[in-house]
C-alpha cells in the first residue's frame, strides 16, 4: 500500500514538474514572438522609408525578408503549442518518455490548426503600408476580389473588449490572455469571475467552450505588443488622411 501511494506521489511530482517546465519554457518563448514582432515592425518602418526613395528592388528584397521572418514566427508560435499541449498531457511511465516524438506530434497538429488568417493579416499590413505611400486611397491589387476580407485595420487582437469590465482591449490597466483560449480580459475582473464560480469557469466570452483556470490567465510579452500595435492601427485610422492647410490663405488675406 505505501509503495502505491509513494509510485502515485512520484507521479504527481513528475506531472507537476513538467507543467512548470512548460509553462517556463512557453514564456520565454512569448518573449522571442514578442522580439520577433518588434523587428516586423522596423522591418515595415524601413520598407516605407525605401518605398518613398522609389527603391524598389530593395522594397522587393526586404519583403522576401519579412516573409521568411514571418514563417520563423508561425513557426515559433506552433512549438509554443505543442511545448504547451505536452506539458497539459504528459503523465509519468515506467517507460523512458521521447519527448522529441511528442513534441513533434503536438507540431503537426499545432500546424494543423494555426491562425493563419494572423500571418496572412502582419503580411498585408507590411504589403499596405508600403502600398499607401504612393497609393493612398487606392484599393491594393486583388483587393476587388470578394475574398479579400482581412484588412490592416483589423485588430491583431483575438477580442477587442473585455467580456467583463466591456473596457476597449487597448484601455485596460492589467490585461491577461487565456493560455488556453487566448482571449482577453481586465485583470481583476477575470481572477473574481473565477472566485465567483464554483469548480472550473467557462470563458465569458460568448460561445468559447474553454476553461478558465487561473494560473493559466497570464500577462506575457507578445500581449503587450500586440495591445501596442492594436493601439497604434485604432490612432492611424482615426486620423484624417489629408489635413488641408490653411496658413497660407490665411497670410494671403491678412496682407490683401
Amino acid at each position: 500500500m505505501a509503495s502505491t501511494s509513494a509510485t502515485r506521489n512520484d507521479a504527481a511530482a513528475g506531472t507537476s514538474r513538467m507543467k512548470s517546465a512548460a509553462f517556463n519554457l512557453c514564456s520565454d518563448n512569448q518573449t522571442l514572438l514578442a522580439d520577433i514582432r518588434k523587428s516586423m515592425g522596423i522591418m515595415k518602418e524601413i520598407g516605407v522609408s525605401l518605398e518613398k526613395q522609389n527603391k524598389t528592388q530593395m522594397v522587393k528584397e526586404l519583403e522576401a525578408e519579412f516573409m521568411e521572418l514571418l514563417k520563423a514566427y508561425e513557426d515559433c508560435a506552433n512549438l509554443s503549442t505543442a511545448i504547451d499541449s505536452v506539458g497539459n498531457t504528459y503523465r509519468p511511465s515506467e517507460q523512458p518518455t521521447d519527448f522529441k516524438k511528442l513534441i513533434d506530434n503536438e507540431m503537426v497538429k499545432a500546424k494543423r490548426r494555426s491562425s493563419v488568417p494572423q500571418v496572412n493579416q502582419l503580411l498585408r499590413q507590411f504589403k499596405e503600408a508600403i502600398w499607401n505611400v504612393h497609393n493612398s486611397g487606392l484599393p491594393m491589387p486583388g483587393d476587388e476580389q470578394e475574398d479579400i476580407i482581412v484588412t490592416s485595420t483589423q485588430s491583431i487582437l483575438l477580442n477587442n473588449t473585455c467580456p467583463l469590465s466591456g473596457k476597449p482591449v487597448t484601455e485596460l490597466s492589467e490585461p491577461v490572455r487565456s493560455m488556453d483560449c487566448k482571449h482577453i480580459y481586465e485583470k481583476a475582473a477575470i481572477m473574481q469571475y473565477v472566485r465567483s464560480k464554483n469548480g472550473q469557469p467557462k470563458c465569458p466570452v460568448a460561445a468559447c467552450p474553454k476553461i478558465i483556470i487561473g494560473n493559466r490567465v497570464v500577462c506575457d510579452a507578445l500581449l503587450k505588443i500586440e495591445i501596442e500595435e492594436s493601439r497604434a492601427m485604432n490612432q492611424q485610422s482615426c486620423r484624417p488622411d489629408i489635413i488641408e492647410d490653411f496658413t497660407q490663405e490665411s497670410e494671403n488675406e491678412d496682407s490683401d
